[in-house]
């Protein structure tokens, strides 16, 4: 397999963000180039064509290749529903929730057949791969069963680049100490090095550079400056980094953040918004005085409404919303404004049979069942719902289904059925579709209501797909500047014709 894999010293070293770039970059030279990552452990999914289940970040790679995403780039998809048990998603589909021993018992054939047959079948399709692993590959703990990092390049048979964070300080010992505690066999595969998230000037770090070079024998191939992006992490690492705190604009948006947030992306086009600020929320004291909330998406709806209950932001939000303030609910935030929530197979918590109250501000119940609905949908918004019949494309994945008790506005009409709520002319939101807010007519209208609201003067739309598009391209200039990609190239190529 004509490729190579990218590792890394530890999670959110920047795997996910150079792979995007490598993808990106190697498209640009006239490769047919695909993304690929074994397994993911993530609760922030993308929704193929063909309505499959897949780690976000090897969507938005496929998208940077200019590819139709598939399930054979992320065969395993790992969403943890606490913090002893995940669902297993396997080619897209849910398949079981295992904890960590019986995963480890009773999955590792499984899935070392899923990632070989989804590896061939990749090679037969593209000219080359980008591999990412995940975490460190040299959790010795873990290692005789591993199913994301050398084994998978053994697989694949590609040669491997090391990707250490300078940022977060140590990383002359952590890229030692992963080199000395990988085998002799596994550290001849390693070859080059790749220093990322680099402040200040790089001249201060040559010496550096070349100490690795002399102690390790592997090429350091780029010290990447850290780099501000607003390209999708896959992990509830990359929350913080992607909505650190910031000042109120005149329009603020409080996302909650929740214990199992799923699909936080839906909030991320606001950060391309002039005049408009989107915080995470975790707390009763970071709640503020916002102009919109949202609860986004949950792995885990009942916990995670708890969660809310527990801390005081149930109440907190209830009282902002009786006093006029804006909400809205997506996927399992949704269910969570429902009267009352209903869990009969225990799909939710475990528990069969286990019911609780809602948040009361949609006159509806919610009830689990046993089969997950992923798809991708598209429509408009309701006549009535305060967004006039606006197109709306998205996805969904979703547990169970919100039914109304007597009558109610929609938010959206979808292949003629209705679709979510629309209360007090857009007040209350709420819809199981995903990607709303990159919409970009419904974002713009949803934001001039906001600023109607506060007496501000409207704003004029921003084109998501443009801002996505330059984004690729400008991570991949980015990257192409501090990185040796012709070395990389006669790596892998190298590589390929050393080991057939």
């Amino acid at each position: 397999m004509n490729g190579l894999m990218i590792q890394g010293t530890a999670s959110d070293v920047g795997k996910s963000l150079i792979c995007t770039a490598l993808c990106t970059i190697l498209h640009q030279r006239g490769y047919k180039v695909t993304p690929f990552k074994s397994q993911n452990m993530s609760n922030n999914s993308y929704v193929t064509k063909d309505g499959k289940e897949i780690g976000r970040a090897q969507g938005i790679q496929a998208e940077a290749a200019n590819i139709e995403a598939s399930v054979e780039m992320n065969p395993i998809l790992l969403k943890p529903q606490s913090d002893e048990k995940a669902e297993i998603v396997l080619l897209g589909k849910r398949y079981q929730s295992l904890g960590g021993r019986e995963y480890r018992d009773t999955f590792y054939e499984k899935g070392l057949e899923v990632i070989q047959s989804s590896l061939a079948k990749l090679s037969e399709q593209f000219e080359a791969v980008v591999i990412e692993g995940a975490g460190s590959p040299v959790e010795i703990n873990l290692n005789d069963r591993e199913l994301v990092n050398m084994k998978v390049a053994e697989i694949a048979d590609v040669p491997v680049i090391l990707v250490a964070d300078i940022d977060r300080g140590g990383v002359f010992a952590s890229i030692i100490g992963t080199l000395t505690l990988l085998s002799e066999t596994e550290r001849k595969r390693v070859k080059g090095i790749i220093i990322n998230k680099f402040r200040g000037d790089q001249s201060l770090f040559e010496s550096g550079r070349k100490w690795l070079e002399e102690k390790t024998g592997i090429p350091v191939l780029g010290v990447i400056p850290y780099v501000d992006h607003a390209i999708s992490g896959e992990d509830s690492l990359s929350i913080s980094a992607r909505f650190q705190s910031q000042e109120v604009s005149e329009i603020d948006i409080a996302v909650m953040k929740l214990p199992y947030i799923s699909n936080y992306t839906d909030a991320e086009p606001f950060l391309f918004e002039e005049g408009v600020s989107v915080r995470m929320v975790s707390t009763l004291s970071e709640f503020g005085n916002p102009d919109a909330v949202i609860i986004p998406g949950t792995k885990s709806t009942i916990s995670d409404l708890h969660s809310l209950r527990a801390s005081g932001l149930e109440q907190r939000i209830k009282t902002f919303v009786q006093s006029g303030g804006t909400i809205v609910g997506i996927c399992g935030g949704y269910q969570m404004l429902s009267k009352q929530l209903i869990d009969e197979y225990g799909t939710d918590t475990g528990i069969s049979g286990y019911n609780t109250a809602g948040f009361n501000l949609i006159p509806a119940v919610t009830t689990f069942s046993q089969w997950k609905k992923t798809i991708q949908t598209e429509g408009t918004t309701h006549p009535l719902s305060g967004f006039s019949s606006l197109p709306v494309r998205g996805y969904e994945i979703h547990l169970g289904q919100t039914m109304f008790q007597g009558p109610h506005t929609p938010l959206l009409m979808v292949e003629n059925e209705a679709e979510g709520v629309s209360i007090e002319d857009g007040c209350i939101l709420g819809t199981y579709v995903h990607n709303l807010f990159h919409n970009d007519l419904f974002r713009t209208a949803w934001l001039n209501k906001l600023r109607g609201r506060k007496g501000l003067p409207e704003q004029k739309m921003v084109s998501m797909e443009k801002e996505k598009m330059n984004q690729y391209e400008n991570l991949a200039a980015h990257v192409e500047k501090h990185l040796d990609v012709q070395k990389l190239l006669e790596i892998m190529t190298a590589w390929r014709e050393q080991h057939g």
